[in-house]
């Protein structure tokens, strides 16, 4: 079966076989495909597992009057093995299993895992995961609100949420990054994103 574009590039590629190995939470599949090779050959029949699961939003909130931004603190299984222990500070995220927009998610998602209440998001970037072995796309998104008041534990109790929000200033937050405090990307990319902007660089 032929998956590409050809109008859009004379480079070919086919999946040959998917089947689904494991379906939980998550799902993977296992995969068969064949692609050209940059000397003009085509490669052999190749076999990768592939992590299935639904695109994902990640959103940073910024108080431009105090210069302050709105912080989550959560426990992440994959995150075991880091000191001092998996419970990670990052910007509020959520999975796209809806009907909505990216856009929709970021704002329910504030209001949810924060209680933030948001009308107007900018999106900083969308990007690919992992795409050697996942399927997931990040959409990145800001907004300036207003951050008085906030702070708390939220999360909705039938997905298991346990989440604390902080409101910490800009500049702590950047050096959370570079202590390694905040270490996964979607947090990462969007704090850098705010510093340039706050120098005019973005």
């Amino acid at each position: 079966m032929s998956t590409n574009d050809k109008t859009a590039s004379r480079r070919h590629w086919r999946i040959d076989s998917r089947n689904t190995v494991y379906q939980g939470f998550y799902q993977i599949d296992s995969v068969g495909f064949q692609h050209d090779l940059f000397d003009g050959d085509s490669s052999g029949l190749i076999e990768r597992e592939l992590f299935v699961r639904g695109n994902v939003v990640g959103l940073l909130p910024y108080d431009p009057v105090t210069d302050k931004v709105a912080l989550i603190e959560q426990f992440r299984i994959g995150a075991m093995y880091q000191e001092p222990d998996p419970w990670m500070t990052e910007i509020i995220a959520g999975m796209i299993d809806t009907d909505e927009t990216p856009e929709a998610v970021a704002i329910r998602e504030a209001r949810e895992e924060a209680g933030i209440v948001l009308s107007n998001v900018r999106q900083i970037c969308h990007y690919l995961a992992s795409p050697g072995a996942s399927t997931e796309e990040v959409f990145v998104y800001f907004a300036e609100t207003d951050l008085s008041g906030v702070s708390g534990t939220h999360g909705l109790v039938q997905e298991d949420e346990d989440i604390r929000v902080s409101v910490v200033a800009a500049d702590s937050a950047f050096e959370m990054v570079e202590s390694r405090r905040v270490r996964n990307a979607l947090s990462i990319i969007a704090l850098q994103w705010l510093k340039l902007m706050r120098a005019g660089l973005a």
